[in-house]
């Protein structure tokens, strides 16, 4: 079982790739992709977010959606849009967002090493959301969104993909937002080898984003093999980056209401756990345990009262944890943030500006501002087999659709 395997990619031909190449399906609405396809039609977002190509009132999880993507992506196919690799490889992905750069490895990785728990989680998934990948992995019979993995950083990994990095990419685009994606196949079988070697010796992979995509290749998985009999160990899309490459934003908190509170009783009953001061500039926390709060067009830094005891739980130690059983919970009523729509959440990749103008529109009451979850949290709770709070971290910069995905044999 081991936990990856090269496989024979299917790519934007040569030339292409900047046609190709879309954000994740994931982090934009219908309307938004709808935008985004226009003069672009060999857009990834057809075969990604096919309702683009619907009417507007379009169920997204309906049929005729999963056929349009595969329409799609037959279309990209007859056209020679899109070609397949003749033989299994890896590829080596970098991506630069102004000064930060992190290099990692296209690969296949181990349903059965999944299902095993040596591909660690730290997240629930919804079953709508788990469905609708697996509708559409089943539509494409293949994997076109990757599952952005982590390793703990190891030279016998990093070494040798920094040294295939200086050589030319084959794939070197910068996207709309400009972030730039390059890519660098691996043919060489030797090289192979020892990257496969490499990864076998480590005690596991993290699951950083894409908990659905991963958790949906599993159960097609499960469906094929018990449709034929299959015992072969399947593999899903990843991206695999050393962990201390990686960077992790804020993940914010915006609420509707007071829960029948004033502002005075609300900020008065903050004060069991923080020290409440006005700020005349927006509140960016300086560190764990600190959080902005936004409210009524008054910023304020709540600083911790005491310090935080010690505690064997990783969870309870997260800021977004502190935040939940201290504010969210006892003081503003939403018990089962997963669920209450009366709360919402906000990349860091919006600023604080994303903030304000939820609150100023008067779409929502207050914000929270925290300070980013940090990778050895990450990988704490995933080793001790334990869930975070929902959006708990907004990674950037985010990985690309349509550059490499992965065929189902």
């Amino acid at each position: 079982m081991s936990l990856i395997h090269p496989f024979a990619g299917l790519r934007p031909a040569p030339g292409r790739a900047a046609e190709v190449a879309a954000p994740p399906y994931d982090v934009m609405t219908a309307a938004e992709a709808r935008r985004l396809v226009v003069g672009r039609p060999w857009s990834f977002l057809h075969v990604s977010r096919a309702e683009a190509d619907l009417p507007e009132d379009q169920d997204p999880y309906a049929p005729e959606v999963y056929a349009r993507a595969r329409a799609n992506l037959d279309r990209m196919l007859a056209e020679g849009v899109l070609i397949r690799d003749p033989a299994p490889r890896y590829y080596v992905y970098r991506l630069i967002m102004g000064g930060q750069a992190q290099t990692g490895l296209v690969a296949s990785a181990s349903v059965a090493a999944y299902d095993a728990g040596r591909i660690k989680k730290h997240e629930f998934t919804r079953p709508a959301k788990e469905d609708d990948r697996v509708r559409q992995i089943e539509a494409l019979a293949a994997q076109t969104g990757p599952v952005f993995l982590v390793h703990r950083a190891t030279p016998a990994i990093d070494e040798p993909l920094a040294r295939i990095t200086l050589t030319p990419a084959e794939v070197d685009i910068s996207a709309a937002d400009g972030v730039r994606h390059q890519l660098w196949p691996i043919e060489d079988s030797a090289e192979i080898d020892r990257l496969t070697a490499a990864f076998e010796a480590l005690d596991g992979l993290y699951i950083a984003d894409g908990h659905h995509r991963a958790a949906a290749a599993s159960r097609v998985a499960a469906n094929r093999a018990s449709v034929d009999g299959t015992t072969r160990d399947s593999g899903f899309l990843a991206v695999i980056f050393p962990h201390d490459q990686m960077r992790i934003l804020d993940y914010n908190r915006v609420v509707r209401d007071l829960d029948g509170q004033d502002i005075p009783a609300f900020l008065d009953r903050l004060a069991a756990h923080y020290v409440v001061d006005r700020s005349a500039t927006p509140v960016k926390p300086a560190g764990p345990g600190e959080l902005g709060l936004y409210l009524s067009g008054q910023w304020y830094r709540l600083t911790p009262a005491a310090p935080l005891a010690e505690s064997v739980d990783p969870v309870a130690t997260l800021d977004v944890s502190l935040l939940q059983t201290r504010i969210l919970d006892p003081i503003l009523g939403i018990r089962d943030p997963r669920r209450d729509d009366r709360i919402d959440f906000v990349g860091g990749i919006r600023g604080l500006e994303g903030l304000i103008q939820r609150v100023d529109s008067g779409e929502m009451a207050l914000a929270f501002a925290l300070h980013p979850t940090g990778m050895e949290d990450l990988m704490a709770v995933a080793d001790a087999g334990a869930v975070m709070p929902p959006k708990s971290t907004w990674f950037e910069p985010k990985l690309a659709d349509g550059l490499v995905s992965l065929v189902l044999d």
